[in-house]
């Protein structure tokens, strides 16, 4: 039923048995281990990798990660209860925004906090009473920049603590005998494709928080210096791990002696281990611009309208032609790829060339497996979900 050289044979073979008009996610497992496996092997002795939950919080690739990392990172009580259910060896919780509930669940959880406010220390400290809850401080600091397509840190954002008040925070939690300040989150970048800068940055955000524990007497057990490794959706350049990991060693050298230094990238270890794929419903021209019309769009798969730009796909040909009519299809030409929506803004892909497209093929967008569904507007217009299906 099925050919297209361009998708993997198995989700090819996944999606000859969906429900038409095909609609669906396809996650594989094994790509999410092999990712971590290679994630891990590039990082030195001294560094943690924990998985960042928000990029796919779909159950089956939780608890997929949460036995290839070393610990699940969190950003609200949903996610948390992810990682409960998925029996991650250890839980970290972010966030700007935690709930009083929030709090609470983290704290029965044995979560370390990345806290990032003085008024959320002391909520998180009333919350705890007289249990003892692991903190690391988020710090904005004014110069860590790097490349990428979302900046935390070195701008003017809602997230972590200002540096010039860094001295109030860490006094207060001195002063707090429910906390345990154990060092540092300095989370900077979303999406940064340059290792050398990001192997720059670690070096540079260890040697800080090493000169900063120790002037304002912090014992420094941990810094946690985020994710952010990038992936190139246009032209699928990887990201150079081998790179990174010979600077973080130069980085965990930089920390006192003991103190470990955690990574917790998302969207690396998801992207490549998911595909969106949409059937053609329609295939229409307006104004010598060819639109291929899908069930689906961007309530599944926001990304690339979120983001602006056009995600690559390959054509998954279908051989079935249920109509008593011709069948109507271009060869050769540019086409737009529109969803469902009422909205001119539903598009995933503008221009691409294809050789051969019929209505009832379909399109698979690679690289999908991170913050697809799951930052997508769901219920706008209320179409049936995609299927997820797991390899």
């Amino acid at each position: 039923m099925f050919a297209a050289d361009a998708v993997p044979g198995r989700v090819a073979a996944a999606l000859a048995s969906a429900d038409r008009p095909i609609c669906a996610y396809v996650y594989d497992t094994a790509a999410l281990r092999n990712r971590a496996a290679a994630t891990r092997a590039a990082l030195p002795a001294g560094a943690d990798l924990f998985y960042a939950v928000k990029a796919n919080g779909h159950p089956a690739v939780v608890d997929t990660l949460a036995g290839a990392v070393d610990g699940l990172e969190v950003a609200s009580g949903g996610e948390l209860d992810l990682a409960l259910g998925a029996g991650a060896r250890r839980i970290t919780f972010s966030g700007p925004g935690k709930t009083d509930a929030d709090l609470r669940a983290a704290i029965d959880a044995g979560a370390l906090m990345h806290v990032e406010s003085t008024h959320e220390l002391r909520r998180l400290a009333l919350a705890a009473g007289d249990t003892t809850v692991s903190v690391a401080l988020r710090v904005n600091r004014s110069t860590a920049e790097l490349p990428g397509t979302h900046q935390m840190t070195g701008a003017t954002t809602q997230f972590g603590i200002a540096e010039d008040e860094l001295p109030v925070a860490v006094a207060l939690a001195a002063g707090l005998s429910a906390v345990d300040l154990v060092g540092f989150h300095l989370h900077a970048v979303s999406n940064n494709l340059d290792a050398a800068a990001h192997g720059a940055f670690a070096i540079e955000a260890a040697r800080w928080a090493a000169t900063c524990a120790d002037h304002h007497g912090v014992a420094l057990r941990y810094l946690n210096i985020g994710g952010g490794f990038g992936v190139d959706y246009l032209d699928m350049a990887s990201f150079d791990l081998p790179a990174l990991g010979a600077a973080l060693a130069t980085a965990i050298d930089a920390l006192p002696a003991g103190a470990r230094l955690v990574v917790e990238p998302g969207r690396f270890l998801a992207a490549d281990a998911g595909w969106y794929a949409a059937e053609v419903l329609d295939l229409k021209q307006t104004s010598g611009r060819w639109f291929a019309v899908l069930r689906g769009g961007t309530h599944h798969f926001r990304l690339p309208a979120a983001w602006g730009y056009s995600h690559p796909f390959a054509v998954l040909p279908v051989d079935r032609w249920d109509y008593p009519f011709a069948r109507p299809e271009v060869s050769d030409v540019p086409v737009d790829a529109v969803g469902e929506l009422c909205t001119p803004r539903d598009v995933l892909a503008r221009g691409q060339r294809v050789g051969r497209l019929r209505v009832g093929d379909v399109l698979v967008f690679s690289r999908a497996g991170a913050y697809g569904w799951d930052i997508s507007h769901h219920q706008f217009l209320r179409h049936p979900p995609p299927e997820l299906v797991v390899l």
